[in-house]
């Protein structure tokens, strides 16, 4: 009777959380709920399946984040962001999410399982894909969908970048540093991107546009060669020559595993209310993978430091 007792004692011992909070996510947003659940000596770990920073380190400044007069780096400020949470003690590992169990806030990764009373979710989101034929066959030869990762495979060449928003004329400025030319594809008349990054566009001589014009094919036997594009006024299809593609026409939630677990909108972002909870209690979600209605870092920071605290709240009442 006896050693049964212990055997169900260490059992119990065995099924108590590791951690109290678990966020599954290296980006701007997860970096900054760890950096809150850490000054609340909360003891965190942080799983990241690619790099400590996300999609923020495929564009290479960031100008509108507060305090940065002149605009900083993106590996620089991740790796303060980094560096910071590190000396609280926060525990970041490489490692990618298989699976989450919502119910006992039990995860499994590649390395094993990790259990924690909360979990915050900043898993972010990916590149939505144009689905025209050539696109996944030369993907990685010629068409592309980070201009800091490939830019400088493209010097004096002619590329296109397809898109309106401020990450095309982001993008589109940084390809003149290499390019020969770059046409901006664009499937309106007028772009979305703010008017001060429209004025650099027009007083940029290696820029030209293309509007309300679609990608119909991208072509080419190894590597792209050219795009079959189709002007929707003119209702014409024509081909022109280019050697690369950079495709920025929005972001896909980074939420496949969590669909039938947590309630998602029609897209698959996961939707939260104000203290970041989601349908889960003990679940909750910041940055890109949210639904809401403005997509910045600088949002994805707020809503880390909303999630980290009401994690915190949640694990003390609990």
């Amino acid at each position: 009777m006896l050693d049964l007792r212990k055997s169900a004692l260490k059992l119990f011992i065995s099924m108590l959380p590791i951690y109290d909070v678990i966020i599954i996510g290296a980006g701007p947003a997860g970096l900054t709920a760890a950096l809150y659940a850490g000054r609340s000596r909360l003891k965190t770990l942080v799983l990241e399946k690619m790099a400590i920073g996300g999609r923020i380190l495929f564009t290479e400044t960031i100008e509108n984040f507060p305090g940065f007069v002149n605009g900083i780096s993106t590996q620089d400020l991740m790796k303060h962001m980094e560096e910071q949470v590190k000396n609280l003690g926060v525990n970041i590992e490489l490692e990618e999410v298989l699976e989450l169990d919502c119910q006992v806030k039990s995860i499994k990764t590649g390395a094993g399982t990790h259990s924690a009373c909360a979990v915050i979710i900043a898993t972010g989101s990916h590149p939505k894909k144009l689905g025209c034929p050539g696109e996944e066959r030369l993907t990685g030869r010629g068409v592309s969908y980070c201009a800091t990762c490939d830019g400088p495979l493209f010097k004096d060449k002619n590329v296109v970048v397809v898109g309106g928003g401020n990450a095309v004329a982001e993008e589109a400025l940084y390809l003149t540093r290499f390019a020969k030319s770059v046409t901006i594809i664009h499937r309106r008349d007028e772009l979305r991107a703010s008017e001060i990054m429209q004025e650099r566009l027009r007083e940029n001589k290696k820029i030209n546009f293309r509007l309300s014009s679609v990608i119909e094919e991208i072509l080419g036997a190894q590597k792209v060669q050219s795009l079959k594009i189709k002007d929707l006024r003119a209702q014409r299809e024509q081909t022109i020559d280019c050697d690369g593609i950079f495709i920025y026409i929005g972001n896909e939630p980074s939420t496949s595993f969590f669909r039938d677990k947590l309630k998602l909108d029609e897209a698959g972002f996961i939707i939260t209310d104000e203290a970041m909870a989601t349908s889960c209690e003990g679940i909750f979600a910041c940055g890109d993978c949210r639904k809401k209605s403005l997509y910045q870092v600088i949002t994805a920071c707020a809503e880390g430091a909303v999630a980290a605290d009401s994690a915190y709240k949640y694990i003390v009442r609990t």
